[in-house]
């Protein structure tokens, strides 16, 4: 058994071809997705980016790891202390890599993660760890001759598990200047309009229309527009985007040309996934992960598993970390009771969809919300608004308008109290199974919010709002977190 796990940091399913995007971002993705299953509703439960790998590769959600946030005491594991911590770890709490391990795969990692976090506990369980050393900043030029290196000195050996982690998507867009741009005059997406643009820019919120970048990173990268002042700017930044994906992509195709090469393909599972989407203009984000939503929890998942999967498509909801739990069952290791990770291996060998009835998705790292995702609506409820034009209560058909510009809540108030009542029965159900009893939202609501906006940032934004023309929306933000 050989399994290639391909981690594209910050990739939106909807800009991959296999997901219908009407640009060529990603052939050779699309290429697994057409032996494989495309799982069209799959989202991780705890956004962004430390708390999404943290909750895949230990099988459980935030809420009972403690890890939610990207600093301050929600961004540790919770310390659980006797009788779950002897000189090792209780069995029961071995996470996803110890259990590929134990079930006879070599495990290997090719990622900054760890590093770029002070996530050491990421390492747990991985055989052989490379770290590309750039902290997130690698491009896959850099990522590659690591990967290379290893598949040619071990690529035909039995029963290995290698994790190859891409980070090109993520701003700042810096793929080579001489890769040029394969989208020129290229359509943008259409739901993005002059009028929404007007409306961003004379609105406000970290990465918003006005100041998608912080200035001092975005002189030094000519594919990152300053301001999303004009349709032209939007197309540059998507393109940026776009191009960042397409350069990580044909790179991931030379890892399929050395497999082939070492006669590996053809019986290797390779699985596709991301720890996040990315806003793209949705609530005035523009480059970042900031929301509990559509555009950011959805992740693409395809998986190609030779001798059991067919080109399908998967509709039904599942959770990222429920691919711990079937990568697991399908090599005959064990999972943990402990792990919120549901298998749904016996349906996929049978060509068939197990999915959840619902799915409840948090984001505490730039805002502190919940989320319910059920039938063809998500429910968003904030807590803490990241310093973002965010109501308490939001409603959107994700299905009829994916990019989240219709807010039903006034129109279906018996949908936002039926997705109340799955949220609270929810954290009922995730308390009383948890060791530590601490829900770490809270943990972070009491730290003063999110940690990239957290209520000490409140004054500076509000005077920059004020000297660039925005008083009136510093006050209405003051005043919501009782400044006025």
């Amino acid at each position: 058994m050989r399994i290639l796990y391909i981690d594209c940091d910050t990739l939106r399913a909807d800009h991959l071809g296999c997901y219908g995007y009407g640009r060529d971002t990603s052939p050779n993705i699309d290429s697994v997705s057409a032996e494989g299953v495309r799982f069209d509703n799959c989202c991780v439960s705890d956004a962004p980016c430390l708390p999404s790998r943290s909750s895949l590769f230990t099988g459980r959600f935030g809420i009972h790891t403690g890890v939610v946030n990207h600093g301050g005491e929600a961004a540790d594991p919770f310390i659980e202390g006797y009788p779950s911590r002897l000189f090792r770890m209780g069995s029961d709490r071995l996470p996803w890599m110890s259990r590929l391990r134990h079930a006879g795969l070599h495990t290997v990692s090719v990622s900054p993660y760890a590093e770029r976090h002070s996530a050491w506990w990421f390492y747990e369980g991985f055989s052989e760890m490379f770290n590309p050393g750039k902290g997130g900043m690698e491009r896959a030029d850099e990522v590659n001759p690591i990967a290379l290196d290893w598949i040619e000195r071990n690529a035909k050996n039995d029963d290995w598990f290698l994790h190859v982690n891409y980070w090109d998507p993520h701003t700042p867009y810096r793929t080579p200047t001489e890769y040029g741009n394969p989208f020129e005059g290229e359509p943008i997406p259409e739901w993005y309009t002059e009028a929404i643009r007007r409306r961003h820019f004379d609105g406000y919120g970290p990465h918003s229309a006005q100041e998608p970048m912080p200035h001092w990173n975005r002189d030094r990268h000519p594919r990152v527009p300053a301001q999303i002042a004009s349709m032209d700017d939007y197309r540059r930044w998507i393109d940026g985007y776009d191009v960042g994906i397409r350069y990580m992509d044909d790179h991931i195709g030379r890892l399929f040309d050395a497999l082939k090469k070492q006669g590996v393909f053809e019986e290797l599972v390779i699985i596709v996934s991301a720890d996040h989407g990315e806003s793209q203009g949705e609530f005035n984000v523009y480059g970042d992960h900031q929301t509990a939503d559509q555009t950011v929890s959805r992740v693409p998942l395809v998986v190609r598993w030779p001798g059991v999967t067919s080109a399908r498509v998967d509709t039904a909801l599942h959770y990222q970390t429920d691919l711990s739990a079937t990568v697991t069952e399908l090599v005959g290791g064990e999972c943990s009771p402990r792990w919120d990770g549901r298998s749904f291996a016996q349906a996929f060998r049978r060509g068939k969809s197990a999915g959840r009835d619902h799915l409840v998705l948090s984001q505490c790292a730039w805002s502190c919300q919940r989320t319910v995702r059920f039938d063809n609506y998500m429910m968003i409820r904030t807590y803490h608004d990241g310093l973002k034009d965010l109501p308490p209560y939001m409603l959107f058909d994700v299905d009829g308008d994916p990019h989240e510009t219709i807010d039903l809540v006034e129109d279906h108030p018996e949908l936002v109290d039926r997705a109340m009542r799955l949220l609270e029965d929810w954290h009922t159900r995730m308390m009383a199974s948890s060791i530590n009893g601490t829900d770490p939202l809270q943990t972070v609501l009491k730290e003063g919010g999110p940690f990239h906006a957290r209520e000490t940032h409140l004054n500076d934004y509000c005077k920059h709002l004020r000297e660039t023309g925005r008083a009136h929306h510093a006050e209405a933000l003051e005043a919501r977190h009782g400044r006025s």
